[in-house]
């Protein structure tokens, strides 16, 4: 039976790598995550980041007593919410994505697009310091994981197919993110 779910699990997260590879057959490598350095210049909008706050560190307990326990499986174990099912894949609105465990800005929504992944995705973070990246081996796969630089989240993860002027998608959580809307 385990063995039986672990192959439908693995199907599936090929045939949604499979999916994201339709508009784009490239994938995201090491180069990916090269063009994304903190030396790399593709930030955007450094001019509404701030210093970079001290890093949060907290206890499992603590964590779990703060956040949801969907909030938890993403942000904390590295899971994943279903497409099509959080609250900011479809927002429209003027604002900023903060991380949902430490509030540390991470996207603004000027850069925001429509990928038809069914998960919020960006074209750049709102300054180079607020995200890092990781290789990300899980699954039989190599992947670039997107974290909080400030509380080590799980965001999402880091693709090569998004659109100009950096041609990256950081396919984002909504449960891993609050929206604080511009007033």
């Amino acid at each position: 039976m385990k063995l039986t779910m672990f192959l439908v699990a693995a199907l599936l997260v090929a045939l949604s790598l499979a999916c994201s590879k339709v508009n784009n057959p490239r994938t995201a490598t090491e180069s990916t995550a090269s063009a994304v350095s903190p030396d790399s210049g593709t930030d955007s909008n450094s001019e509404r980041g701030k210093k970079m706050p001290e890093k949060i560190i907290k206890t499992d307990e603590e964590w779990r007593e703060q956040l949801t326990d969907e909030q938890y499986y993403v942000t904390r174990e590295k899971g994943t919410e279903r497409a099509f099912t959080g609250q900011y894949y479809d927002l429209h609105e003027e604002g900023t994505f903060l991380c949902i465990g430490c509030g540390n800005e991470l996207f603004g929504s000027d850069t925001k697009f429509d990928s038809g992944t069914g998960w919020p995705s960006f074209w750049s973070p709102i300054t180079k310091e607020a995200v890092k990246i990781e290789t990300d081996n899980s699954y039989g796969m190599r992947r670039i994981e997107v974290l909080c630089s400030r509380c080590d989240a799980h965001l999402g993860h880091l693709f090569d197919d998004g659109p100009a002027p950096t041609h990256l998608r950081y396919c984002i959580n909504s449960v891993a993110l609050k929206f604080d809307k511009k007033k």
